[in-house]
């Protein structure tokens, strides 16, 4: 978002927690269809939502405006972080490898492959179910095998925290795909600029 002007009214509904585009029109010294269009933006890109109608004078109701939870973001990688180091903070090694595979397993949902369909289809289904967890991810076929390249990390809140989370994801790839992985690239710069990570079938 490049908007001066929306940062400004995002900026003000931080502070204010709720207001009328009258409101806000009055605090920033803009046109109200000017805060009108600029808000319409916001809302539609999910950075803003209507929280009330206030009726203001005579005139109709007016939309009551708030930051939405994507904006405002939430306690969940602080609270993750905590059960982890609570849950498995004292176990050694391999104890923490099948605490990391029972999650996996859970996360899998007992869906794992039947090894017998062609390996394009169980890295079909297996992005599938990666992409439903939110990890931008896709295959390609590569000189020695396939590459499943993950174009999000859906733990990079915590990940410099908790690392052993990449093997959480080998665990999820090996179960999905009924075969070996190995982590070959984590969370390097792709050639558009996004951070990517890369396992490869062993």
């Amino acid at each position: 978002m490049q908007s001066t002007t929306r940062l400004k009214i995002l900026d003000y509904l931080r502070k204010n927690q709720t207001s009328t585009a009258r409101e806000i029109s009055a605090s920033l010294g803009m046109t109200g269809a000017n805060i009108r269009r600029h808000l319409a933006i916001l809302e539609a890109t999910d950075l803003i939502v209507v929280v009330d109608r206030r009726k203001i004078g005579r005139g109709r109701p007016e939309n009551v405006f708030s930051v939405s939870n994507q904006v405002l973001g939430n306690g969940l990688d602080v609270l993750a972080g905590a059960m982890m180091n609570a849950w498995w903070g004292s176990f050694d090694e391999d104890k923490r490898e099948a605490a990391l595979r029972s999650v996996a397993e859970k996360l899998a949902e007992n869906n794992e492959m039947d090894p017998s369909p062609g390996i394009h289809r169980r890295l079909a289904l297996t992005i599938d179910r990666l992409n439903s967890y939110h990890y931008r991810a896709h295959w390609v076929a590569g000189a020695t095998g396939a590459k499943i390249i993950m174009g999000h990390c859906p733990y990079a809140d915590i990940i410099a925290r908790h690392p052993e989370l990449c093997r959480l994801d080998a665990h999820l790839l090996e179960i999905q795909l009924a075969l070996p992985v190995k982590q070959v690239a984590k969370l390097e710069r792709g050639k558009d600029g996004s951070l990517r990570c890369i396992f490869t079938i062993e």
